[in-house]
């Protein structure tokens, strides 16, 4: 196994792998494990056939930099309901921290956290969990990279909906980081025919750009 590429790319993609040295060590085997988990395998510092073929495929997207709340949803992909709540939990900002990820749907309390820890004092919707109230949020911007999504589940005219960031797109799909998407911290395809409204924060400049990407992965249709 040629380390030296593996921790190249681990880094090139945004988890810490530490010195491209080719030594297999302990940073290595976290962010082998952080990306395995953001793909839906298992939790293993293991890199197989399937691991390999999925890292070597994965694609490079713009710096989170200058985009802070983009920069916090990256540190907790690949976190879930279920097999990392109480992780899950402390890290939600204390508007949300009274939910139980694993009982009530929480892409805005997702959503709502990245944004706080970008900016303490950002405005935000009143109730946050609703994530059709993400429509109003910021400014409206073209769907770019950092930009805040809303779509709708269910139905157009309905109630429910679904909030997350661009990561990128592809001919048919946007691909969305976001919490609650197979009841984790993933990043996921949904139709652009359900996109409602893409949002920035407000005093912000609009800096993010189209990310385009490989149509890898089936679309969601429910990401509750």
């Amino acid at each position: 196994m040629d380390w030296f590429i593996i921790q190249k790319q681990l880094n090139k993609l945004g988890y810490d792998a530490g010195p491209v040295d080719g030594l297999k060590g302990p940073k290595t085997d976290a962010a082998i494990r952080a990306f395995k988990r953001s793909i839906g395998l298992r939790d293993r510092a293991y890199v197989g056939p399937l691991t390999y073929q999925a890292l070597m495929m994965a694609t490079e997207v713009k710096s989170t930099s200058d985009l802070p709340w983009m920069a916090a949803a990256l540190t907790v992909k690949g976190l879930h309901e279920d097999r990392n709540n109480s992780e899950l939990k402390q890290w939600f900002t204390k508007s949300v921290q009274w939910i139980d990820p694993r009982e009530v749907p929480w892409c805005g309390a997702f959503v709502e956290t990245c944004h706080k820890i970008a900016d303490p004092d950002i405005e935000t919707p009143d109730n946050p969990l609703g994530a059709r109230n993400w429509g109003k949020f910021g400014v409206a911007c073209p769907p770019i990279f950092g930009a805040t999504l809303t779509f709708w589940r269910g139905s157009r005219s309905g109630w429910k909906g679904h909030v997350g960031f661009y990561y990128g797109e592809d001919a048919t799909a946007f691909h969305v980081l976001g919490g609650n998407q197979s009841n984790a911290v993933t990043v996921t395809r949904l139709a652009k025919n359900r996109l409602l409204e893409s949002r920035w924060p407000k005093g912000v400049k609009i800096s993010g750009k189209p990310i385009f990407l490989n149509s890898n992965g089936s679309l969601s249709t429910n990401e509750a």
